[in-house]
């Protein structure tokens, strides 16, 4: 008898000699580049990770999720799947209209068949999805930041799926997975989500969780999209490779899933159950905050500590997966064995390492005891993050014109180099101007271009150990952000505001651009006609009126220092 959860699952290929066919076809299409979050989606479409979805939501369905976790027939789904595009493409495109979608090499994936085109109210999806319109939330800086103003829904016709070069091996589609649980004859399959590293408590919970349901184990991480800042995909399914020999025998296995995390807590945690179910998993361990981001603008934890687990409970016969739920593993010295933390007597010695507590040793390093991890986890894990004196950086000043960020970048370098150690770059605004972005003119698009490519090369910079010093102005917050994201993957950011008043950038302009500015002269110009978001949360605030160059430049290494990026 085949159950239900091994029997083969839809997906929406076409067959190898039609997709031969509509290939060919589909190159008079317009086309559509697909950033890599579509990608992600797109490929849980096809093969069907994201069943019963036939495409990215139409707008009927669309409302259905966001305000009742509901697609227009009443299937319970959670998430929002849509193809955001900018308004410039939207204006090409009309409901009946095929569109090609390709990958990043200009490859095509699939056809579109366009149903829908509406403007989303953005602040309501995140407020219902994510619980809060407040960017300190990663998946809503991405909605209002990032993502298209426009979104596109209709039916997918897949032609092949994305190419994948690593770890091909432990890539399944559903099917594959469900056709590997038949061979093995596994009809009880918990599946243990994660986008972290796996140390000794997770072995041990996802060994407990496996024997609390009398099922086998799916290690089923995330290696498509993750919280900007997490550890790098190749890094982590190495960390997981060393660890699988820990695990009995013939009871577990380990598989990679190309997911785009929303970080969205509870309504997070009943996808991941959908998505498992669709994998023919009968189970799922859900933990504690799963999938939560962080803190909001306020401080405070977006969610609850057992918020997903609730809502999970509350959908469960729906969602056709069996929670496990696990509280927070401890370590108990004296019986030399982790525990659930609710479970342990008053009297025990309890030891344990939080993340940030992990980061510090890593960043510092420090040791890292092998009761919280494998000593191959451990090895993994500095050979991605070596000790911060070790590690590239950026340092990133940002103030008004005429400021003094590239009169204190350049005694920075000087500084730097004359310590040694690793080679350092500076990124001043006018060179970068003159070199990199001389075709770009001062609107606010062209701007964020400019600085977005400045963070690139920073990052670059960064991931191979060197400095970058950067000096533009970078009048915007969110812009700002993004190019912290894209370096803090690599290593440090340190944000430096040069916070010199307006009065006194005025004094100080010897070529007159405020004037100019003042009479209309130079449009948009920062401080006068356009805005200048201040920094609220810089790493260092340098005030530069009656203060000499050299002391300001000295603040920086001080805190460069205080931060372990420098040795003192």
């Amino acid at each position: 008898m085949s159950l239900p959860n091994l029997a083969p699952i839809p997906e929406l290929y076409v067959s190898h000699e039609s997709a031969l066919k509509l290939k060919a076809e589909a190159g008079n299409l317009v086309s559509w580049d697909l950033t890599p979050r579509q990608v992600c989606d797109l490929e849980l479409l096809m093969n069907g990770g994201f069943f019963p979805l036939k495409g990215f939501l139409n707008e009927a369905d669309y409302n259905g999720v966001v305000s009742e976790m509901r697609l227009a027939d009443g299937t319970l789904w959670p998430m929002p799947i849509t193809l955001d595009v900018n308004e410039a493409f939207a204006e090409k495109i009309e409901a009946g209209q095929d569109i090609a979608l390709r990958d990043a090499e200009g490859v095509i994936l699939a056809i579109l068949s366009v149903t829908d085109k509406w403007e989303p109210n953005k602040a309501l999806e995140a407020e219902k999805v994510f619980g809060a319109d407040d960017v300190a939330h990663p998946a809503v800086n991405y909605l209002h930041n990032q993502a298209g103003k426009i979104y596109l829904g209709g039916p997918i016709t897949g032609i092949q799926q994305p190419v994948h070069y690593d770890f091909k091996a432990r890539r399944d589609t559903p099917n594959e997975l469900r056709a590997y649980f038949r061979k093995l004859g596994w009809r009880r399959i918990v599946a243990f989500q994660t986008r972290n590293p796996l140390h000794r408590a997770h072995q041990e919970l996802t060994f407990r969780a496996a024997k609390e349901a009398q099922a086998n184990l799916l290690i089923h991480p995330v290696v498509g999209m993750t919280k900007p800042g997490d550890i790098d995909h190749f890094t982590r399914v190495r960390c997981y490779e060393a660890v699988l020999d820990q695990y009995p025998a013939s009871t577990t296995t380990m598989s990679l899933l190309n997911l785009a995390m929303r970080m969205a807590g509870p309504r997070e945690a009943v996808w991941h159950g959908i998505i498992r179910r669709n994998h023919g998993c009968t189970h799922m361990i859900v933990g504690r905050d799963h999938a939560g981001p962080g803190k909001n603008s306020a401080g405070q934890d977006f969610y609850g500590p057992y918020d997903a687990q609730e809502l999970f409970a509350k959908y469960q016969s729906e969602i056709g997966v069996e929670m496990v739920d696990f509280k927070q593993m401890v370590y108990i010295q004296e019986r030399a064995q982790y525990e659930p933390r609710d479970e342990v007597e008053e009297g025990v010695t309890i030891l344990d390492i939080s993340g940030t507590e992990l980061r510090r040793r890593l960043a510092e390093g420090l040791e890292i005891p092998e009761w919280f991890s494998f000593p191959q986890v451990v090895k993994e894990l500095r050979r991605n993050r070596p000790a911060r004196a070790n590690q590239g950086f950026t340092v990133f000043f940002t103030g008004l014109s005429g400021s003094g960020k590239s009169t204190i970048a350049n005694a920075l370098m000087v500084k730097l180099m004359e310590m040694g150690g690793r080679p350092v770059t500076l990124l001043d605004g006018d060179v970068v101007r003159k070199h990199l972005s001389s075709e770009l003119g001062f609107s606010k698009e062209h701007r964020d271009i400019n600085i977005k490519r400045i963070g690139y090369v920073a990052s670059e910079i960064t991931k191979n150990g060197g400095i970058a010093i950067c000096a533009p102005i970078a009048p915007y917050t969110a812009t700002r952000r993004a190019v912290r994201e894209m370096i803090e993957s690599y290593g440090a950011f340190v944000e430096v505001h040069v916070a010199t008043t307006l009065e006194e950038c005025e004094r100080r302009d010897r070529k007159g651009l405020y004037a100019l500015a003042r009479e209309g002269k130079i449009k948009e110009f920062t401080g006068i006609s356009d805005p200048y978001e201040a920094p609220t949360k810089a790493e260092l605030v340098v005030e530069t009126e009656n203060v000499d160059v050299d002391n300001c430049a000295h603040q920086v290494i001080l805190k460069l220092e205080q931060m372990g990026l420098i040795g003192a």
